[in-house]
């Protein structure tokens, strides 16, 4: 059974992680680089590398690869301007970047080490905007406004490969009959009375797709979603037989082809040819040293952003610690 590969570049942050995480993914595209980028929060007074893609922000070290940063646009709650003390640049204009990944809040502060040069608020902005307009390219929507006049709202550069005639939803115990869309992004389902009962699942968001006895409805196309957007497990009923395998078939062709190349919906156009990542790479000297990992000091501490009672965050309850003797959070 064909499953669809694990997408994690826009939904996740990672720290100082293997260089391999750091390629584009297929269906990934470089927008933006900034040659001379400092992370003021975590690594200030060190100048970095910072790429801008359709789906994170990602920086690295200039002197030390090891260190680096791969923010993913979909784990970001505000982007904002404002002063910081840079080792480099002084008091100066700097982007504050807030996030929130794994229940934690993570705030991260990037300095632009070229005078005069707004490029690092700018394109950072204008792909957030892009990246956010664009959600129904990767998420999972019910009861959207995806319909209208009984015909689907297509996404920019999206076609319908199929729209096939009374499909049963089988969501409720007596199932639901409407239309069933298969584009080259996403599938689609909507009631034929009742427009506004519909789902969009893209591609993306897909995990497996198969034919599954459904017993009461019997024999019906399953989608099963990614765990991060639910877990969802739809039940379609198509008649005769012989067209249920036809719709397999053509889902699970279109499914394949979006799993070798992507489309997230991020729509940028390059004014130059921008530079590979692994042109930007620093190439990776090993110390005659041992390194001894220590948990008491590294990066995610670094860029930790909670309870600091900041921005109308509510500071958590102080607790005495009998192991160490003293009160804590």
């Amino acid at each position: 059974m064909f499953e669809g590969p694990y997408i994690w570049e826009d939904r996740e942050i990672r720290f100082d992680t293997a260089s391999k995480n750091l390629a584009n993914r297929a269906g990934e595209r470089i927008i933006d680089t900034i040659n001379s980028v400092e992370d003021t929060k975590g690594n200030n007074g060190s100048r970095g590398s910072l790429v801008v893609t359709n789906l994170r922000i990602l920086w690295v070290s200039h002197k030390n690869g090891r260190f680096n940063l791969s923010i993913g646009f979909n784990t970001v709650l505000t982007i904002t301007v404002k002063k910081a003390k840079s080792k480099l640049r002084g008091s100066t204009l700097a982007l504050f970047v807030m996030t929130k990944f794994m229940g934690s809040r993570f705030e991260f502060i990037f300095t632009s080490l070229v005078k005069n040069s707004p490029r690092l608020f700018t394109t950072i902005q204008a792909v957030l905007r892009a990246y956010e307009t664009s959600k129904l390219f990767r998420d999972l929507k019910l009861r959207g406004s995806i319909i209208k006049d009984n015909n689907l709202v297509l996404l920019p550069g999206e076609h319908v490969s199929n729209n096939i005639q009374d499909v049963w939803n089988l969501s409720s115990e007596q199932g639901n009959l409407g239309q069933f869309y298969i584009t080259n992004v996403r599938v689609v389902w909507h009631a034929n009375l009742a427009q506004n009962f519909n789902v969009s699942v893209p591609y993306m968001q897909i995990k497996c797709i198969r034919i599954k006895d459904s017993g009461r409805f019997g024999k019906a196309l399953v989608i099963e979603t990614q765990q991060r957007c639910g877990g969802y497990i739809l039940g379609f009923k198509i008649h005769p037989m012989e067209k249920l395998e036809i719709v397999l078939q053509e889902v699970m062709s279109l499914f394949r082809i979006f799993s070798v190349n992507p489309i997230f919906g991020v729509d940028f156009k390059e004014e130059e040819e921008m530079p590979s990542i692994d042109q930007l790479k620093v190439a990776r000297v090993d110390d005659d040293v041992e390194i001894v990992d220590d948990d008491s000091n590294n990066a995610f501490a670094a860029y930790y952003a909670d309870g600091s009672g900041e921005r109308g965050e509510e500071e958590r309850e102080i607790t005495f610690n009998e192991d160490i003797g003293l009160a804590c959070e």
